[in-house]
């Protein structure tokens, strides 16, 4: 699997850093920052005031932003940035007929997911609905470090990768199971990469575990991550594993060709 920053670097005079900017203020607005000045989403940015507010103008007349004259925050508009790529990448619609089959042999919610830096994106899922974390939804993001997706993602990145994840990243905690400590973690990756798979027990939301195993691509290369998210109820962790698990890889291996 490619390392994290693996883009190839640009030609300097193909470069736009209006876009750049631009894409960077859109990029400040998040759960705890949903309504800033220009000032505050500068800063964020590393924009001053001045050039901040000409942005979130621009922003605000092509209608990606609202503003009330102090306060901007995002409009609807900037959902047609994420549903461009969950219509139009290939991925997704490759492997949403196997997903529904995966689901409904094992009904649970079946995910396909990939990292976008250190976080794990949803890009495609099927099966009943469930009341669950909101981070389980499609496009959702969250930490590399507390699905049964991420980890495996995590994993297959290499151990060099890793090192350097754990080094400069805080892996906050959702939950009294978050596995937070590194050594653990890199513990929980080497036994990963041995045996194919992992699992992940309430580390995002109380009471559900994840199964996951790597989507590979024709030539081998991991691309993505397969997963089942499913209740803990009357089932082990064992029982739960050997339900799944024989159906993940299946459905793994028959959309390697495709991939």
């Amino acid at each position: 699997m490619n390392t994290v920053n693996s883009t190839p670097p640009i030609d300097k005079k193909d470069w736009i850093a209006g876009l750049d900017k631009g894409l960077a203020l859109l990029q400040t607005f998040d759960e705890h920052n949903s309504r800033q000045t220009a000032t505050q989403a500068g800063l964020r940015c590393g924009l001053s005031r001045t050039a901040a507010r000409r942005y979130l103008l621009t922003l605000l007349n092509l209608g990606y932003v609202a503003t009330d004259g102090k306060l901007f925050w995002l409009s609807p508009k900037i959902m047609r940035l994420g549903q461009a790529y969950l219509d139009s990448a290939r991925l997704p619609r490759i492997v949403q007929p196997s997903l529904q089959r995966l689901a409904m042999n094992t009904q649970e919610i079946s995910f396909v997911a990939v990292l976008d830096g250190y976080e794990l994106v949803y890009v495609a899922r099927n099966g009943p609905t469930r009341s669950m974390n909101t981070s389980f939804a499609l496009g959702a993001r969250v930490p590399g470090h507390v699905t049964s997706a991420g980890v495996v993602l995590m994993a297959y990145l290499g151990e060099e990768a890793v090192d350097e994840w754990l080094a400069t990243t805080r892996l906050p905690t959702f939950t009294a199971h978050t596995i937070t400590d590194p050594q653990r973690l890199r513990e929980e990756m080497a036994r990963i990469r041995q045996q194919g798979w992992g699992m992940s027990e309430q580390q995002l939301d109380l009471a559900y575990r994840g199964v996951a195993v790597p989507l590979r691509d024709h030539r081998g290369q991991v691309v993505a991550s397969l997963s089942v998210s499913m209740p803990i109820q009357f089932e082990t962790a064992q029982e739960a594993v050997d339900r799944v698990l024989p159906l993940l890889k299946e459905v793994a291996q028959s959309l390697r060709p495709l991939l």
